[in-house]
C-alpha cells in the first residue's frame, strides 16, 4: 500500500517500511531520493555526504557530478526498477515494487538516438503533464527535421549562416546528431561539454568545431555560411543578438512551446519549430492507457486540467498540489518547486 503526497520538498511515496522522495527540490528527510535525470530543475546541491540513499542511473550520476552536484554512490535494491523514460540520455522513470510507476519527464517518440520510454503496467501512476493540454500536439520528428533542413538549405543558398537553438542538455545533442551533415558545424562551448559526455556513452557527436575555436580562427567572418548550435538560453543572455548583429545569422529555435505563435516573438527567434523531449497531449494519454492504472496522479504543467481530462475518459485522476497553511489560502502547483530551467 502506497501513500502519495506532496510537500514543499516535492513528491513523496511512503510504504510501511520506507519513504521515497521523487526529484525533490531540496534535501528532504527520507530513506531514499530518486533523481530521474540531470536537468538542473531536477537536481539540488544540498545533499549530505552521508545522507539519503540516492537512486539514479549511472549516466545521470555522471552528468550531475560534471555539473557540480555531489551525490556519492548510487543505491540499487530489487524493489526499485529504473525504466528508460526517453527524455534525455540517462533519464529514467521509477517502478516501485512493480505497483507504482513515476514517469519523471517522459517521451515516447523515437528521436535520433533517443528511444521511446518503457511503459510498465502499474496500479498507481504518477505522470508529468508539462504539455497536458490539448493545444499541444506535436508533428512527427521527421517532419520537423525536414522543415529545418529546407530553411537551412535556402539560407546556405543565399550565403546566410544559421543558428539552431535548444536546451544545453538533451535537445542540443539531438540537434548536433541530426544536423551534422551541414558543414562547417559550430557548437557552443557549453554544449560541447555535454556532447563529450554523450560521446563517452557511444553517441555520435563528432565532426564539429567549438565556438571559441571558430572565433579564434575567424571562421565566422568568412563569406561562406555556417551552422551553429547554441543554447536556447542565448535568447535571453544577449549571445544570440550579438551573433545575429555581427554575422547576419538567421535563428531557428526548437521547443514544444513553439506550437503557440507568441513563443517565437517572446524569444526573439526568426523561426521556431516544434520539437520536445516531453510527451505531447496525445502521447500522455497513450502513456496512461498503456500503463492502465487504477489511480493516476498528475504533476507539473497542466496538472489540474490533465487530471480532469483523464477523469472524463474513465480514469481516477487527481493533480498533486501542495497547500501551505491550515486555511489553505495558498495553493501552489508542483511545478512551482521545479522551476523553469531545462538546462
Amino acid at each position: 500500500m502506497f501513500h502519495v503526497s506532496v510537500d514543499n520538498y516535492g513528491i513523496t511515496v511512503g510504504t510501511e517500511d520506507k519513504t521515497i522522495y521523487l526529484d525533490p527540490n531540496k534535501q528532504p528527510n527520507s530513506d531514499f531520493i530518486f533523481i530521474s535525470h540531470a536537468h538542473t530543475d531536477h537536481l539540488h546541491k544540498s545533499v549530505k555526504e552521508n545522507g539519503n540513499k540516492i537512486i539514479t542511473s549511472q549516466i545521470t550520476h555522471k552528468i550531475a557530478k560534471h555539473r557540480g552536484y555531489k551525490y556519492g554512490d548510487t543505491y540499487e535494491e530489487h524493489d526499485f526498477k529504473l525504466l528508460d523514460s526517453g527524455h534525455i540520455l540517462g533519464s529514467n522513470g521509477l517502478l516501485i515494487e512493480d505497483e507504482l510507476y513515476y514517469t519523471g519527464d517522459i517521451s515516447i517518440r523515437k528521436r535520433a538516438f533517443m528511444n521511446p520510454a518503457v511503459i510498465p503496467k502499474a496500479k498507481t501512476l504518477i505522470i508529468e503533464s508539462t504539455f497536458g493540454h490539448h493545444d499541444y500536439i506535436f508533428p512527427k520528428f521527421e517532419s520537423t527535421l525536414h522543415k529545418a533542413n529546407l530553411i537551412i538549405s535556402e539560407m546556405y543558398h543565399q550565403g546566410i549562416p544559421v543558428i539552431l537553438l535548444g536546451y544545453t542538455l538533451g535537445k542540443a545533442q539531438i540537434l548536433t546528431n541530426v544536423f551534422r551533415h551541414w558543414k562547417p558545424l559550430i557548437i557552443h562551448d557549453s554544449i560541447h561539454e555535454m556532447n563529450r559526455i554523450y560521446s563517452e556513452f557511444g553517441i555520435d557527436m563528432d565532426n564539429y568545431v567549438t565556438f571559441s575555436e571558430a572565433e579564434k580562427n575567424n571562421m565566422l567572418s568568412s563569406h561562406s555560411p555556417w551552422l551553429m548550435i547554441a543554447p536556447i538560453e542565448s535568447c535571453k543572455n544577449g549571445f544570440l543578438n550579438y551573433i545575429k548583429r555581427k554575422y547576419g545569422a538567421l535563428s531557428i529555435g526548437f521547443s514544444g512551446w513553439s506550437v503557440k505563435p507568441y513563443y517565437k516573438n517572446a524569444m526573439g527567434l526568426d523561426h521556431c519549430l516544434p520539437l520536445s523531449d516531453h510527451c505531447d497531449y496525445n502521447d500522455l494519454i497513450a502513456v496512461v492507457k498503456k500503463c492502465n492504472p487504477e489511480k493516476v496522479y498528475t504533476f507539473h504543467g497542466f496538472a489540474d486540467g490533465f487530471a480532469r481530462d483523464l477523469s472524463s475518459i474513465g480514469f481516477d485522476a487527481d493533480p498533486l498540489v501542495y497547500s501551505r497553511g491550515k486555511a489553505r489560502k495558498t495553493s501552489l502547483k508542483l511545478d512551482t518547486f521545479f522551476g523553469k530551467s531545462r538546462t
